[in-house]
């Protein structure tokens, strides 16, 4: 019985360690991408982001293609200005058929406490790249009507 159990065990095994595998490579992606942002190390934080990317930022106003993201952040960047997010917790939802994986993330801040980032990675030429990101601050819903309320009232 073990003998004919075994070749399906070891392809439980190996298709096992490949979608570790898979998800270790996303996980180094978004790791890498906060480390380059901590680190305000331009070239690498945007050789992440794939060319036609979006990154979707905490104010209404902060929708940026990558261009445009770059321009924002330059000047930062260059004067060692990053920002530390630190990922407690990642999902990932790959989409069948496709190159893509949506992902989750909750992330810790010294400036906003608990954040979520969420977006879309894609595989191009043998490397993953954020295609998407959106960074939201998490409202307790407790409290979501009276940050609304002040929200409205500075516009």
């Amino acid at each position: 019985m073990i003998n004919v159990l075994k070749p399906f065990i070891v392809m439980l095994l190996i298709l096992f360690s490949c979608a570790l595998s898979a998800n270790d490579k996303l996980d180094q992606t978004l790791d890498n991408f906060h480390q380059a942002a901590s680190e305000a190390d331009f070239e690498r934080y945007f050789s992440l982001l794939a060319e036609e990317s979006i990154f979707l930022g905490t104010d209404a106003t902060e929708r940026w293609t990558k261009q445009q993201f770059a321009e924002y952040v330059k000047p930062y960047f260059a004067r060692g200005q990053g920002w530390t997010y630190v990922s407690t917790e990642r999902n990932f939802s790959p989409i069948a058929g496709t190159n893509l994986v949506f992902f989750d993330e909750l992330l810790e801040n010294d400036n906003y406490g608990q954040c979520r980032g969420t977006g879309v990675l894609r595989l191009n030429n043998g490397q993953w790249q954020i295609l998407q990101y959106n960074l939201s601050v998490m409202v307790p819903n407790q409290l979501a009507k009276s940050v609304v309320s002040l929200i409205q009232g500075k516009q």
